[in-house]
């Protein structure tokens, strides 16, 4: 019933038939007028095409844009040695300053995860409806204030978009070296203090900290032994008062309980405090520990982390707003050739090797899309000549595509990569439309350029059903709000700008590329007889300059 032809068709199917034919003849008139300058036409074809290679080289990049997904997650470090009750008295400190954000709904702050000296808050928003602020423009209303706070290293951050550990910064550079981990601190304190003063970077730290307090016990074993004391009763006198030792179990009401043994807090706070253990000695004489062991006090690294079997050191920070994770790995390794020793090497990891991964296989799955497009349309077209012509279309919708992205502040990510091959695939149905029917008008026997021209004619309506059935599609995509919108919008930017933009030079340029790389046609039997006067004459054909080599 849908598809069944009217007689009398109403006044908008009327009005739309009036000004789709009327759009149809004006096309028919502007290509013939390009026609008649088909060398401009390439050069602005060409100038457009090469366009697209430096708004690509001009991108921002990242992994994936940053999404509201209404939670902030804080992220704090207290200098190593701290105890608990020094990191709580903080993490105190930083759910009120989450409190005060007026879109804050739920707080929860956990102090010693993953160590004694760090912690980590999950601040949940209100709803999406009932805030006008986003949450980068939350977090960069609170970083200030936890970077304020004394005593502790504290940073907000978004979670990952791609579902990543809510601990994970976006910047992530390991330093491999097989030298000792104090020159490696040394070689990298010039690169550290130029990361930490770009105001691209916020929260610059390492993995390697030289600072954790220590104490070395050393033991007298000459005057131990004069005493009768065994070197392994020294360390389970320090390993019971210190550490604490189970030593037995009891039972009341059918439950279990431990019994461990050891000093109470407020007596193994301080070094002083091995004072007062003792040990037995010879003739179960009770020596004072300090009487057989000499302490020292230093400091040694927090962890010594490896990577691909190397000493390996860790660089993390966050992206100041505004920048990109593609911007803070080119100066990662500007600043690596300039500071790095002979020797080191630098890899990456977390979503700054995620990126790099993705940026890598970005052209290799995009000239595999282009050689598979290629390849199905020789075979359709039986011609290598025809998919050359028609895969034009590709740069010329590129250009549309990226001048759109970076207009409305998009970023080349995983989202929009997407969108670029799905374009790849959409904006050549259109010059598959126009070759095939001028293809087969040709062996019809008509010249190339009234062939071109009645094709592309013909084919415009499909081509503009086709064009505006995928933009109207992706406008939504384009235009959403909510949770995860900052990945869809950018899917549909690409499509809406690169479908719109690309049909509209589609129209003039692939029919210009046309004339003048199309080869010879065999003319169908039924048409063979005509062949040897000339091609069929067709209305305005005797106004068109005649291609070398048309039938």
């Amino acid at each position: 019933r849908l598809l069944r032809h009217e007689p009398n068709p109403g006044r908008f199917v009327r009005t739309v038939e009036r000004l789709v034919g009327g759009l149809t003849r004006a096309y028919g008139r502007a290509l013939r007028a390009t026609l008649r300058v088909r060398w401009l036409i390439v050069l602005v074809g060409l100038a457009v095409a090469g366009a697209s290679v430096l708004l690509f080289n001009g991108m921002k990049r990242e992994l994936a844009p940053v999404e509201d997904r209404a939670t902030v997650v804080a992220i704090f470090s207290a200098p190593d040695g701290a105890s608990i009750d020094y990191s709580y008295r903080y993490a105190q400190e930083i759910e009120r300053l989450a409190l005060s954000i007026p879109e804050a709904d739920r707080v929860f702050v956990v102090t010693g995860s993953p160590t004694v000296t760090q912690g980590i808050g999950f601040f949940r928003l209100i709803d999406w409806g009932e805030r006008d602020r986003k949450v980068p423009q939350i977090i960069a209303e609170l970083q200030p204030k936890l970077l304020g706070i004394p005593g502790v290293q504290a940073f907000a951050v978004a979670p990952a978009s791609l579902g990543q550990s809510p601990r994970a910064r976006p910047v992530n550079l390991v330093v491999l070296s097989s030298e000792s981990y104090e020159d490696i601190q040394e070689t990298l304190r010039p690169l550290m203090a130029e990361l930490q003063d770009d105001a691209r970077f916020q929260g610059v730290d390492t993995d390697l900290r030289l600072n954790k307090p220590e104490l070395k016990l050393r033991i007298d074993r000459d005057r131990a032994a004069d005493a009768g004391v065994a070197v392994d009763a020294i360390g389970r006198a320090l390993e019971t008062a210190l550490g604490g030792r189970q030593v037995t179990r009891f039972k009341r009401d059918n439950e279990q309980y431990d019994v461990i043994v050891q000093f109470a807090a407020s007596n193994r706070n301080t070094p002083q405090d091995i004072s007062k253990i003792f040990v037995r000695g010879r003739g179960d004489t009770m020596m004072p520990l300090s009487a057989l062991v000499r302490v020292d006090e230093g400091v040694s690294a927090r962890e010594l982390n490896h990577f691909g079997q190397r000493r390996a050191v860790t660089i993390t920070a966050n992206l100041a707003p505004g920048a990109s994770l593609g911007e803070a790995v080119d100066v990662l390794e500007d600043l690596a050739r300039k500071h790095l020793k002979p020797g080191y090497a630098i890899d990456y990891d977390g979503q700054t090797r995620e990126f790099k991964q993705s940026s890598s296989t970005l052209l290799i799955t995009f000239a595999l899309a282009l050689c598979f497009i290629y390849l199905v349309l020789a075979a359709q077209f039986e011609s290598f000549v025809d998919p050359l012509i028609i895969m034009f279309t590709v740069p010329l919708s590129m250009t549309g595509a990226l001048a759109l992205l970076q207009w409305t502040g998009g970023t080349l990510n995983v989202y929009s990569q997407i969108g670029l091959i799905t374009l790849v695939g959409l904006i050549t149905k259109h010059g598959i439309l126009i070759v095939e029917f001028a293809n087969q008008l040709r062996d019809q026997g008509q010249a190339v350029l009234p062939a071109t021209i009645e094709a592309a004619r013909l084919r415009l309506r499909p081509i503009l059903m086709t064009t505006g059935a995928m933009v109207l599609g992706a406008v939504p995509l384009a235009l959403a709000t909510g949770a995860g919108a900052e990945s869809r919008v950018q899917i549909g930017m690409v499509i809406v700008g690169g479908m719109t933009f690309g049909t509209l030079l589609t129209l003039f340029v692939l029919p210009t590329v046309y004339t003048l790389l199309t080869r010879p046609r065999h003319l169908l039997p039924d048409h063979a007889a005509t062949s040897h006067t000339g091609a069929v004459a067709q209305p305005g054909s005797a106004r068109m300059p005649h291609t070398p080599g048309a039938t």
